[in-house]
């Protein structure tokens, strides 16, 4: 029995690791799924919830009954906690460093406590890219032999339309959050120095007064907040875009550079951290992040034969990431640790 501590579906509203759990989870039989608000976004079977709430959950170790602490049980936290038997199995998903590379003061200390804590009790770690993988012996000094890497997938929601009218397009898409290390002030500088380009944002949450402020100043009538899309309208944003501009001086993984090869979106992206290894050679990666190098991959793609070789690159790209292999090479740890614990 695997036993899914589902802390994550109150911290997030939406976001990478959320999914990432909603796919492993939609595919497995046998497993318990501790949730902490009756209002899930899951939509799972009532026999396979459990409810419990306390104060200060996110920090508190998972209380377990007999049944889930039993042999051939796994606990797998969707955020770093843990459970409060020492013989159960423990898997833990580290999915980026981000905390530790780019947040300051009490937040930081408390998360990197939290992870390190998890870490350290975890019988196999999962990361999400070899360059997660790095990052973990690094910051935490752990023993590669319990590391395994199992890339994220990309949903079958996205996808080429027939009717996208993507060669006429004007628009440029950004996707997700965009603070800090987001650089998407860099974005906007870079497509308001082509006159004819215009700026789609999608997610990330409202736009701040100082986003508005500066989208007035450089933008003017040349962008659109589309706000948080479903898989089926993102797929028509990608499909409708003349590129992705995805400039992050940091990504654990980066699912939209996939959700967009997938949807036949090129790609332009930052050649840092594990970006080159989801995008291969199928996308723009940028070596020196400026506005000025941006502006020249973004005129890279008027020229139909560039546009049409990262398209075709970017299908083949995508091919290697699915949630269906995801989920087997996670299970495949599942019953690693079962065969480990019945001996």
């Amino acid at each position: 029995m695997i036993i899914y501590d589902g802390i994550i579906e109150k911290l997030q509203s939406g976001g990478g690791v959320s999914v990432v759990f909603r796919e492993i989870i939609s595919r497995m039989n046998n497993y318990i799924y501790i949730c902490y608000d009756e209002d899930s976004k899951l939509s799972l079977p009532a026999n396979q919830i459990t409810y419990k709430a306390r104060l200060f959950e996110r920090y508190r170790d998972v209380i377990l009954n007999t049944e889930e602490r039993g042999i051939g049980s796994v606990f797998h936290s969707t955020y770093y906690r843990l459970p409060n038997s020492s013989k159960i199995p423990v898997v833990t998903t580290v999915h980026d460093f981000t905390y530790e590379k780019f947040v300051k003061g009490p937040a930081k200390w408390l998360h990197s406590w939290q992870k390190k804590r998890a870490i350290k009790r975890s019988n196999i770690i999962i990361c999400v890219s070899k360059n997660t993988a790095k990052d973990l012996v690094e910051y935490c000094s752990v023993d590669p032999k319990c590391i395994r890497v199992i890339y994220n997938g990309v949903s079958e929601a996205y996808y080429p339309l027939l009717d996208n009218n993507r060669e006429n397009s004007n628009r440029v898409l950004f996707v997700g959050a965009r603070g800090g290390y987001k650089n998407f002030g860099l974005a906007i500088d870079a497509v308001s120095s082509i006159e004819n380009l215009e700026l789609d944002i999608v997610g990330g949450g409202s736009l701040t007064t100082e986003e508005l402020k500066l989208l007035e100043n450089k933008l003017p009538k040349r962008y659109r907040w589309l706000g948080r899309l479903s898989d089926e309208e993102l797929n028509i944003a990608y499909n409708q875009s003349y590129a992705l501009l995805y400039p992050s001086s940091y990504e654990g993984f980066g699912i939209p550079v996939i959700e967009a090869m997938r949807a036949g979106c090129p790609v332009i992206a930052s050649n840092t951290s594990s970006i080159p290894e989801v995008a291969g050679d199928a996308a723009i990666l940028v070596n020196s992040l400026s506005a000025d190098s941006l502006r020249d991959a973004l005129t890279q793609l008027t020229s139909r034969s560039c546009r049409e070789q990262l398209i075709s690159d970017g299908f083949k790209q995508a091919e290697k990431f699915s949630w269906n292999r995801c989920f087997q090479e996670t299970l495949a740890v599942y019953n690693e640790l079962i065969k480990r614990n019945e001996k």
